[in-house]
């Protein structure tokens, strides 16, 4: 079972990123996929979530900018990232989880990704 993100790299204040995460080894249409980043020092912390169904959580810092999507056939999930700023620069981890939910807490995940890093300039 693996996640594997991609789509990370340098980018300046304003601009976008679309993220990847292709899940193998089993099929994860049932569970939460969830993007989280850790920046520098920082805990880890939700950025956005998806249930099964399509229903999506964010943090607040990223509503109106981030839109996490997923496509249950390809069993990839997808983060794009908008009107990017300096303080979103973090490694990117997908995560997956059977909750029924999206959850806050990083270990409540079961699988998750290598990161993919982040750099907005400023």
């Amino acid at each position: 079972v693996q996640l594997q993100a991609s789509g990370g790299g340098l980018v300046q204040a304003g601009g976008s990123l679309r993220l990847s995460c292709a899940a193998s080894g089993r099929s994860f249409s049932g569970h939460i996929m969830s993007w989280f980043r850790q920046a520098p020092e920082k805990q880890r912390e939700l950025v956005a979530g998806i249930t099964s169904g399509g229903s999506t959580k964010y943090a607040d810092s990223v509503e109106d900018r981030f839109t996490v999507s997923r496509h249950n056939g390809k069993n990839m999930v997808y983060l794009q990232m908008n009107s990017l700023k300096p303080e979103d620069t973090a490694v990117y981890y997908c995560a997956a989880s059977q909750s029924s939910r999206v959850l806050n807490s990083a270990r409540l995940y079961e699988y998750w990704g290598q990161g993919t890093l982040v750099t907005v300039s400023s």
